[in-house]
């Protein structure tokens, strides 16, 4: 009897609610797309930073040894061929590292790879570093 009830119950409950045909209308102000928007360039352009307000980005390492004369000669040089290009000397002890460029996406840093093997047949390859980098207008979102 008891089972009886309760499925009679749950016949007239799933019943009941199936007739039901209310709809729900949002209204909602149209400037929240605009913030929406804008939020979702802020996150873009804070999910490349740093804590500390700098840029991730990569750069390509040409030389890792320990002669620190090596790798200011390695620097000069890769200035001179590439003037456009900031070039970087690290020391990690006991290694100095020379490094190369400020590029935001990987495959810049690749296809600038590439270039720099046809001009310096020393192998570089991609590294993940702080770089620095200023963005342009049309992706500040404080300018918007």
């Amino acid at each position: 009897m008891y089972r009886f009830i309760l499925l009679l119950v749950t016949f007239i409950t799933c019943t009941v609610f199936s007739y039901a045909t209310d709809t729900i209308i949002v209204h909602k102000d149209a400037r929240l797309d605009i913030l929406s928007t804008k939020q979702a360039a802020v996150n873009k352009l804070t999910s490349k930073m740093t804590s500390s307000g700098q840029f991730k980005g990569y750069r390509l390492q040409v030389l890792n040894s320990r002669s620190r004369d090596e790798a200011f000669k390695i620097k000069s040089e890769l200035l001179q061929l590439f003037p456009e290009q900031k070039s970087y000397v690290l020391f990690q002890s006991p290694y100095f590292k020379v490094r190369i460029g400020n590029f935001i996406e990987r495959a810049d840093a690749l296809s600038f790879r590439n270039l720099l093997a046809k001009k310096y047949p020393q192998n570089a390859y991609v590294v993940e570093d702080i770089i620095e980098y200023t963005p342009r207008e049309d992706e500040d979102p404080a300018v918007n």
